[in-house]
């Protein structure tokens, strides 16, 4: 009854058991034979499945358990909320089995979502005084109101039959048929729905209503909702038409208002304003008689504010609503929410404008400082996800070559040969050393990986990759090639700069080819502040024609290697783009493979004659 399901992937044999229910709620037959990837590409394309593809990834990585709510496409095509939970079975630090449940949550989380929506229609009421919002179900014929619509019409909740035709009946019958066709004209897409009409409420007082909304629709473009809202301004309107002989009622309700009101001339400067504008803005009344609201605005939003006030002086709108900003007098920037509308004078000509200008500077501010809170978020995700990477391929790297070491060592007998293997298990020693070193470096970035970047020597930097992973290029007798300056550096994160390297020289030696030795070839290239590394060897090989655009995915592996995770190119490739380079790659089948690499060009370090001296040897 809950819609859970159980799955299992068994890594060692690459098998993957889907339970009756899991089957279910991904709508596949019961003969269906699940596998990893397959499992994977379920989950809708972005974010989604690349938050499944990370937690996995991270499961088999670290052993990490996973908790995610997100979007699946069933093999019928619906989209579905599901419940993902997961973790992985170790043996000897090594994930062998990942394990966990499925459950179908689509009808709650599809009501969470309503309640959020409904929540977000509620700040909006609260935010603006006296704004009613409503939301009309165009299908089902269903209209929904909050307090402030039935305050604003004078109804009891109750009474209400939420259908349309119970607002029309409100509408006065003198209004109610261009009511009527302003309604149809927006759901037919001919015309935005901003209209103003009377009401009648219970009571018989007749009151003026300003209605907006936006029309949503299905991917054929047929009408399925509207939202929008309704504020009463039946107090504007008769001070509009009153306003040469009721100047001191209006100047009361003026100056007295919470909101930032002026009164605005022809050519834009301004006529009257009251104590909220003023505070808003830091300008008294005196200075900014002196000023138009041109020298004001911001430069950007200027355009967007003259166009809707041409529209306004040429009668093809009565008001208009935008968000722009103002420059405060000490400078800085203040965000509010404008609302023009025209006057006209008793003969109808156009008369000034009244502005209503709500700062909305707090909120605005808020945004962007979640949005930088995001932003930051996602960074350090990926610096953790580096992080991981380097801790997983790196150090296993020196161990393996450690080890290798080791047992050349135990079977050594010549002096000579002995010795030289124990220098070089010493210099991979101290190259795990600084590979700890390093991961203190990325545990230490907190920002943005842009801000981190040191300079640092390129030849330096491939010669210390070819000493920790010696052992494993003398077994294969492999040859190396290095055509790069000695006093060459670049701008990089030195733990992701060794991440890139070792993992181009493993991948390299790992899918060499039997029947001939590897050669790897290494050159640099520089140009307009950039330098282009060019990592090339003669190995099996890539079928780009087949595999080009998924060369640097998760899990994508191309030869059939005991060791192949389609992890390190994923990685590679991330962690080129976080220092601000980019990677690309030329293969063919049997050939080799050439990866381009480009980074910032870094100013040269002083390199003391002893030093020169260390870094030849």
């Amino acid at each position: 009854m809950a819609k859970i399901g159980f799955w299992e992937v068994d890594l060692v044999k690459n098998t993957v058991f889907w339970s009756e229910i899991t089957k279910q709620i991904h709508e596949v037959p019961e003969d269906y034979v699940p596998n990893l990837k397959e499992g994977i590409n379920f989950y809708k394309e972005g974010k989604d499945r690349e938050l499944i593809s990370q937690a996995v990834s991270n499961g088999i990585a670290t052993g990490e358990p996973w908790d995610v709510e997100l979007i699946i496409v069933t093999a019928k095509g619906r989209e579905l909320w599901v419940r993902a939970q997961g973790e992985a079975e170790l043996a000897n630090g090594k994930a062998v089995r990942l394990f966990g449940t499925f459950q179908d949550i689509d009808d709650k989380k599809r009501k969470d979502l309503a309640y959020s929506q409904a929540m977000e229609r509620l700040a909006l009421a609260t935010n603006v005084a006296k704004i009613g919002v409503w939301d009309y179900d165009v299908v089902q014929n269903n209209l929904i109101w909050d307090d402030n619509m039935f305050k604003l019409y004078g109804l009891n909740r109750s009474n209400f039959s939420g259908e349309v035709e119970a607002w029309e009946s409100s509408v006065h019958p003198e209004d109610k048929k261009r009511g009527q066709k302003e309604l149809a004209l927006a759901l037919a897409g001919e015309k935005e729905f901003n209209t103003e009409f009377r009401i009648i409420q219970p009571t018989g007082e007749i009151r003026r209503i300003k209605a907006t909304a936006t029309v949503k629709r299905d991917q054929n473009g047929h009408p399925i909702q509207m939202i929008g809202t309704n504020w009463d301004i039946t107090e504007l309107k008769e001070t509009q038409l009153q306003l040469e002989r009721t100047i001191e009622s209006f100047n009361g309700a003026f100056e007295n208002s919470s909101i930032g009101m002026a009164l605005v001339g022809l050519n834009g400067k301004w006529i009257t304003v009251n104590n909220s504008l003023c505070k808003s803005i830091g300008y008294t009344s005196k200075e900014l008689m002196g000023l138009t609201f041109q020298d004001l605005t911001h430069p950007d939003d200027l355009k967007k504010d003259l166009g809707l006030l041409k529209q306004l002086v040429d009668g093809e709108i009565e008001t208009y609503q935008i968000e722009k900003r103002y420059f405060h007098k000490k400078g800085h920037i203040v965000y509010v929410l404008l609302t023009v509308t025209a006057v006209h004078d008793i003969d109808g000509n156009l008369s000034h404008f009244i502005s209503q200008i709500v700062d909305i500077t707090s909120r605005v501010e808020a945004q962007r400082k979640q949005q930088e809170l995001n932003k930051i978020a996602l960074e350090q995700n990926k610096n953790l996800m580096n992080f991981a990477h380097i801790v997983s391929h790196n150090l296993r790297s020196h161990a393996t070559n450690m080890t290798m070491l080791l047992g050349f060592l135990s079977k050594e007998k010549d002096g000579e040969e002995f010795q030289k293997i124990l220098s070089m298990l010493q210099s991979a020693s101290l190259g795990l050393n600084e590979t700890v070193d390093h991961l203190n470096e990325v545990v230490q970035i907190k920002t943005t990986t842009l801000d981190n970047l040191k300079s640092v020597n390129l030849w330096e930097a491939i010669a210390h990759t070819k000493n920790n992973i010696r052992a494993q290029i003398d077994e294969l007798d492999t040859t190396i090639k290095v055509n790069v300056p000695n006093d060459l550096f670049i701008k990089a994160v030195p733990a992701y700069l060794d991440s890139i390297l070792l993992n181009l020289f493993t991948n390299a030696l790992k899918y060499s080819s039997t029947e001939r030795a590897p050669i790897i070839e290494i050159d640099t290239k520089i140009q307009n502040g950039k330098v282009e590394l060019r990592f090339s060897d003669n190995g099996l090989g890539i079928d780009l024609d087949r595999h080009g655009e998924k060369i640097f995915g998760m899990f994508k592996t191309f030869h059939r290697h005991k060791d192949a995770k389609g992890i390190g190119l994923f990685i590679t490739k991330n962690q080129v783009e976080a220092m601000g380079g980019k990677i690309t790659v030329e293969s063919e089948p049997n050939l080799g493979t050439s990866f381009i690499l480009t980074f910032d060009l870094a100013k040269k370090k002083m390199i003391h004659e002893e030093d020169q001296v260390c870094v030849r040897n």
